[in-house]
Parts: C-alpha cells; sequence; structure tokens
C-alpha cells in the first residue's frame, strides 16, 4: 500500500527562515535533555538558533543513549586492541546496525544484545516486548533472517511487592513478542537482587543467518535514489524515549514517564520480516536501516552521514496513526515495526510490488542528492537544515571525570575468607539446599517455559544447557552457540576483574558445548556518567573487556551502553552483560550440560583455590558481599576451550557443565537433574591435591572449571589429550542411573526429589 500524501492536521512549524528572523527566541532545550553548553554549540554549527524540529533531533541524536557522548573514548579500545586473527572472520564490526562474523560455507552469522531497562521499569510488557523487536530489527536491516533470541534480565529483590509486576510483564513482553515472531528462545540469565529493585536490566539478543552475497550495510548512496518509509504507521508512542527517558536517571518517586514508552506489534513485526527478505532477494534495495531509537531523525542522518552526505525529505508524506502530530513528535517517535530503505529510482516499481503483496504501508518520502545537507520540508517549508553528520557522528564527547571509589579498599577488605565454613556433613547439606533454593541459583523454569525454545525446528540446545545452540545449515550440520553472562556482585567488587570474570564464563559456556568461540557483543549496564565512581567502574569494565578479548582473540562486534541505571543518587552494581558466539561445524556433535548414561567417570577440570568473596555461598549463607572477586586466567580458559573442542571431535566427553555460581556443588546438582541421572562424588582428592576443605572445595567459585562425564572406555585418550594441554584433571566421581541422587562421599547424600523441589520451588512461589 502506497501512499503520496498525508492526512495529518498541518499544524503550524517553526522554519529555518522563521529561525533567523527570530535568534532570541527561547527554547525548551533543558525539557529535552539538552545541557546549556550543548544548546549553544548547536547554534554554533548551525550558525543561528535550531527550529523546534532541528532541536529535536539533535536532542534526541545527541542524547547518552544515541551518541555516546560518555562512553566513546574508551569503546574505541574494542577497535584499537585487535589482532590479524581477531579481524580474519569479522565481516561487519562496530559501527553497524548488527556484527557479522564469517562462520564457513559460504554463511554468516550477525547477532546483536542491547538494552531496553528504563521502558521496562515504566511499562514492563511493552517495554521488554519493544526490546525484542528493536533488536531484531538490526538483524533483518543487514539482511540476515532472524533465527534465535535470548535475554538477560535483572530484577529486585524477589520477595519485594513491585518486582511481581515488573517481571510478570517482562518476561509477558518477552514471551509475546518473540513467540509470536516464531523465534525460539533459546537462553539467557535471570537474576534478582535488591541493587535493581528501581533499574531493572532487560537486555535483548538477537542472532541471524545470511549467505554472504546477501550482506547489506545501510547508507544513502546515489543522488536520485527514494527514500522510502515502511512499515507501521507513526505514531505517539515512544517520542523522545532516547533523550529523555533512556538518558536519565529515575527519581524515588518511581515510574513516571509512561508517554515515551513503544508500544509493539509482533504480527506487523513478522510481515515486516518477510517483506524485507523478498526486497533483499529480488535487489531491490540498496540499503535498510531499521527505525529504533530517535526514529526518523536517527534513520535520515545515520543514513545520510553514511551515504553520499545529502538528503531531501518531505515530512508531511509520513504515514501517521495520530493525525494531530506536529513535525517535531513524528521527527522524535519511536513508533515500532518501521524501517526506511534506499530505492533506486528504476526498481521503485518492483519495491512497491513487493510491500503491496505483503500488505506493508509504504510511502515516498524523498530522495537522496549532493547537496551534503540533510533538508527537510513540512507542507513546502524548510523546518531542518543541517549537515547530517553534525547530527548523528560528530556530536559531543565527554572526558567525565573519574574517581577511585571512597569505599572500595573497605569492601574488598571484608573478605568472605574469613566467615565461618561448615566441616559437618549435615550443615553442608543444609546449605548445599540453601543455594539450590536460592532466588538467583533455582530453577528458572517457571519463566523459561514461557518461551518457545524450538519453533523453526533447528535448536540443537537450549535452557538449561550452558549456551543455546541453533543449526544453520541443515546439509551439513554447521551451526553457532551463544551464551550470556555477567556477574555485578563481582564487578562492584573490582570491575575490571568483574568484567573479565564475565567474559570467561560466557566463553567457557560457549567451548562447554563443543563450539569454538568467535565473537563478542556486549552490553554496558552502569549508573549515572555524572557519577565520578560510576564513570572510573566504566572505564575499568571497558578496558578489562578490551584486554580480555585481545587475550583470547576474539573480537568486540558491537554492543550498547545504558547509563543512568540508578534511582536518585544510588546505582546499580556495575553490570557488563558479555555474549559470546562460537562456531561448531557439525551440531550433531554438541555435548549437553547434563550426564545421561550409566558408569561414565566424571572429571573436573582446572584448579579449586579459596575464592568464595563475592560468591553465591558468601551472599546466601552470610548475606555478604565484599572481597575480591576469583581470579581471571584468560591464556587457561583458552586452553581449556581448546580441549573440549578437541575432546568433542574426538567424541571423548558425553556431557560438560562450566563451573560459576554456587561452584561445584551447583554445578554436579544440576548435571544430575538434566536428565535424572544419580552421581557418586568425593571430594579427597581436591581437598588433597589443592590444599582446601570440603566447603571450598563445594562453594568455591574459582573460574576455568568444567565438570565432564567420559565414558570409560575412553578414559585413557581423554587424560592424554589433558596431559597433552597441560590441563588440571582430577576424577572426582562416577554416573550412577540407578542412584537417582547425588551422593557426596563421607558428605551428605542429596535425593533427586530433594534437590528438584527445593530447585523448583522458589520462582512459582514467588510468581505463580
Amino acid at each position: 500500500m502506497t501512499a503520496v500524501s498525508n492526512t495529518s492536521s498541518r499544524g503550524v512549524a517553526d522554519t529555518v527562515s522563521n529561525a533567523i528572523a527570530t535568534p532570541e527566541k527561547e527554547q525548551p532545550y533543558g525539557a529535552l535533555g539538552l545541557k546549556a553548553d550543548e544548546y549553544a554549540k548547536i547554534r554554533e554549527i548551525l550558525g543561528r538558533r535550531p527550529t523546534s524540529g532541528e532541536l529535536a533531533m539533535y536532542s534526541v541524536m545527541w542524547s547518552e543513549h544515541c551518541s555516546y557522548k560518555s562512553s566513546k573514548m574508551y569503546l574505541r579500545q574494542f577497535g584499537d586492541k585487535v589482532t590479524p586473527a581477531m579481524k580474519k572472520n569479522l565481516m561487519v564490526g562496530m559501527g553497524e546496525n548488527a556484527g557479522v562474523l564469517d562462520v564457513g560455507e559460504g554463511w554468516a552469522v550477525t547477532f546483536k544484545i542491547e538494552s531496553h531497562n528504563h521502558p521496562s521499569y515504566i511499562e514492563p510488557f511493552q517495554g521488554a516486548a519493544t526490546g525484542v523487536g528493536g533488536i531484531v530489527r538490526d538483524i533483518i536491516s543487514m539482511g540476515a533472517r532472524p533465527v534465535a533470541v535470548m535475554d538477560a534480565l535483572r530484577f529486585g529483590d524477589i520477595d519485594d511487592p513491585d518486582t511481581a509486576r515488573v517481571v510478570h510483564g517482562v518476561v509477558s513482553g518477552i514471551s509475546f513478542y518473540g513467540n509470536c515472531l516464531g523465534l525460539p528462545n533459546i537462553g539467557g540469565e535471570t537474576v534478582f537482587d535488591r541493587v535493581y529493585q528501581g533499574n531493572p536490566l532487560v537486555n535483548a539478543l538477537s542472532v541471524g543467518v545470511l549467505r554472504h552475497e546477501d550482506l547489506h550495510l545501510a547508507n544513502a548512496r546515489g543522488v536520485g535514489n527514494r527514500v522510502v518509509l515502511f512499515g507501521a504507521r507513526t505514531g505517539g508512542d515512544g517520542i523522545g524515549g532516547a533523550s529523555i527517558l533512556a538518558s536519565d536517571t529515575f527519581s524515588a518517586g518511581g515510574p513516571t514517564k509512561r508517554p515515551a514508552v513503544q508500544v509493539g506489534d509482533p504480527f506487523a513485526e513478522k510481515v515486516l520480516i518477510e517483506c524485507c527478505l523478498e526486497l533483499f532477494a529480488g535487489k531491490l534495495v540498496e540499503g535498510i536501516q531499521d527505525l529504533g531509537a530517535a526514529g526518523i531523525s536517527c534513520a535520515t542522518s545515520e543514513l545520510a552521514s553514511n551515504g553520499d552526505g545529502g538528503m531531501f525529505i518531505e515530512l508531511e508524506k509520513v504515514l501517521l496513526r495520530d493525525p494531530t502530530l506536529t513535525a517535531e513528535e513524528i521527527l522524535m517517535s519511536e513508533s515500532q515495526e518501521r524501517m526506511m530503505a534506499i530505492v533506486t529510482p528504476d526498481k521503485l516499481e518492483g519495491f512497491l510490488a513487493v510491500t503491496t503483496k505483503w500488505d506493508v504501508e509504504t510511502s515516498v518520502l524523498g530522495e537522496v542528492t549532493d547537496t551534503g545537507r540533510l533538508i527537510i520540508n513540512w507542507h513546502g517549508e524548510e523546518i531542518v537544515n543541517v549537515l547530517p553528520r553534525t547530527v548523528a557522528v560528530d556530536g559531543p564527547v565527554y572526558e567525565r571525570p573519574l574517581a577511585y571509589p571512597t569505599w572500595i579498599d573497605a569492601l574488598q577488605a571484608d573478605t568472605a575468607s574469613v566467615l565461618p565454613r561448615a566441616l559437618d556433613g549435615e550443615t553442608l547439606h543444609e546449605q548445599f539446599l540453601d543455594l539450590l533454593g536460592s532466588p538467583n541459583l533455582a530453577d528458572p523454569s517457571w519463566i523459561t517455559d514461557q518461551y518457545d525454545h524450538y519453533v523453526q525446528g533447528n535448536t540443537a540446545l537450549s535452557f538449561p544447557d550452558d549456551g543455546g545452540m541453533i543449526r544453520v545449515d541443515e546439509e551439513s550440520g554447521l551451526g553457532f552457540a551463544i551464551a550470556t553472562d555477567a556477574n555485578g556482585r563481582y564487578c562492584q567488587l573490582d570491575p575490571y576483574r568483574g568484567a573479565q570474570l564475565a567474559l570467561a564464563e560466557a566463553y567457557r559456556n560457549v567451548a562447554a558445548t563443543g563450539a569454538v568461540p568467535a565473537g563478542v557483543s556486549d552490553c554496558l549496564n552502569f549508573g549515572s556518567p555524572e557519577n565520578p565512581e560510576v564513570m572510573w567502574q566504566f572505564r575499568e569494565a571497558v578496558t578489562a573487556l578490551a584486554d580480555g578479548c585481545l587475550e583470547l582473540e576474539i573480537p568486540v562486534t558491537g554492543g550498547n551502553v545504558s547509563f543512568y541505571n540508578q534511582t536518585g543518587d544510588q546505582p546499580i552494581h556495575p553490570t557488563p552483560v558479555v555474549a559470546v558466539l562460537g562456531v561448531i561445524d557439525d551440531v550433531a556433535r554438541r555435548i549437553p550440560s547434563g550426564w545421561q548414561d550409566d558408569g561414565h567417570n566424571i572429571y573436573l577440570l582446572g584448579t579449586t583455590r579459596l575464592e568464595l568473596d563475592g560468591s553465591a555461598w558468601a551472599g546466601v549463607v552470610h548475606d555478604h558481599l565484599g572481597g575480591r572477586p576469583p581470579v581471571v586466567d584468560l591464556a587457561g580458559e583458552k586452553a581449556l576451550a581448546g580441549l573440549l573442542h578437541a575432546a568433542s571431535k574426538e567424541a571423548l566427553i558425553d556431557s560438560a557443565h562450566d563451573l560459576s555460581e554456587g561452584g561445584l556443588a551447583q554445578a554436579l546438582a544440576e548435571a544430575v537433574m538434566r536428565f535424572g541421572v544419580g552421581a557418586r562424588v568425593w571430594l579427597g582428592d581436591i581437598c588433597g591435591r589443592d590444599g582446601v576443605d570440603a566447603s571450598t572445595a563445594l562453594f568455591s567459585e574459582s573460574a576455568g572449571r568444567v565438570i565432564v562425564s567420559v565414558p570409560r572406555e575412553d578414559d585413557v585418550k581423554f587424560l592424554g589429550l589433558c596431559a597433552g594441554r597441560y590441563i588440571p584433571v582430577l576424577r572426582i566421581g562416577v554416573t550412577d542411573a540407578t542412584l537417582h541422587a547425588l551422593e557426596v562421599q563421607d558428605v551428605f547424600a542429596a535425593p533427586l526429589t530433594e534437590m528438584r523441589n527445593r530447585h523448583q520451588s522458589p520462582l512459582p512461589a514467588a510468581f505463580a
């Protein structure tokens, strides 16, 4: 369906000529999120005051959410700290809608994770739903078919009454949108902590697949090429979401910014996906840009900046849901399910035929020009005339003040190693069950069962395995695995080490599936950048991730920064969420996280140390947070991943599960519960070799560790592989299909029914 005119009421627009004639007119820049010096800079750039439309565009595009003005100087490390090996399979890196990796056989995978935190507190259902929709459109714009989604969720205290409001809305929004799109949700995280009470984190990830030749980048090149807006009509929802909502803190009074939250329609997006893929397949577009944060302001300025530099738009041709919208509101609206395409004149008829076929409303707004300027008219009058790079690229860059936190030395000195550690079996059994039934280690099935994991028929691994896995090619079995991880408690203690631990765990989770880690996307969630201590945390975390990726030799392909996650003066724990994607040549070789067969030997890979600071044990048993997080050995993580890949290639291991929150005890319990096959385990060799007590052996969260199950006939080959790669290994148990329990020799025995009851009850008790 095509439109050449709009039914909106014209209204009185602030034109460029009027701006020149009224230089002293007061403008509400502060209400739009701009600082006084930023407003002055805009006037300097333009040589006059901005029109209301230009002010709207600059306000959203210079917001923290869109411009990365406080983070840009640190994020450059991801592009600076690279090696040729890191670039080998990187087809598209940072700066585009999503990163793209070559995964072999002519296939590529594109993926990205982004935040939708503030909208998900204000209006949890729509906030989370549109977070999924927005990240999926980023994937579509690269020319890829979306094949999976994941989400990393952090909520407030599980017992707080408001947490239920947010949880129900967020989970329903994610499941509704993702399920309606027909996309499997294959993993993620769910964490409860009172530091997120007023600032839940909803980080949405999507992955798409494409052939190399189908890759498209978004830019406006070719003078005379048409600029076409297609998809849903533009409404009043989401106006100023990027500048007013995502780039500010909440007051202590709670959610008040509902008008800035977008409203999503997954059925419209599903049609849009198929429409875009047909347009790409027919070579009917030069490029497509999704309309997300900052809407038309972002799409026009970014397309023009990435192209030949000029564009002319007739804004009245935008199709509206609400005919009362002003020109400024149209520019700022973040209505969902909209895309902008650049189409050559000779292919416009074919383009319109495809959008008509899919019943997607379409309007030709303007064309690419050689003026070098972005010019927008409203009913024949010029309301925007700017250099597009000044809007989309060359915004302010701040070197915010940094301050080493005044409280961190005392926090680090308060180590958990002095807390009482149980030695008797009865207390250890109680603590084991307490951890197993704690909100952050409990079974998340009440949430994950609301998601479809297997739609499309290509899911090889999903909840509750260490990583999700999707088959890319049905004939060869080529696939990818992906996992997300973060630990805000660790990052509060030490943001550098905490960020590297998140990277290491996501890397290890992917390796545990049998895949080879290949790339990273991150979502960096922090408090206000105007707080020098927060900026110090941010710098430390970003530097840690850049250093870590350099050592692991995997590139950061893109991501997102989310600042202002705080209520009043209280920021959240720094929470850098790291997504690692890996490649597996045949998903038939996938490795589940639990054992299925009787009589297999259980081996612990890695070394256990007295590392209980920031641990689940410290938090659950002692309500304690202090000390220093576990040490990180990225060279060891790389060697461990290489061992797991080699062992999977030779079919030597039947299961692999990484050790992280909850330590060995949690990993063993989850491996037993995965398929209901019991295990007999002994701790003596761990205690003897590593010099730790039984409590530390069970609950330490030392990094670089994995438990694997190995058929007895493969023991010699497996141990030889470990010796050849210098990986510490101990046989710590054996699987027992008749036992129906986890038996820790001379310590305790936990029946399968007891473990499942404690593990499965917390979330339904709180929310069902």
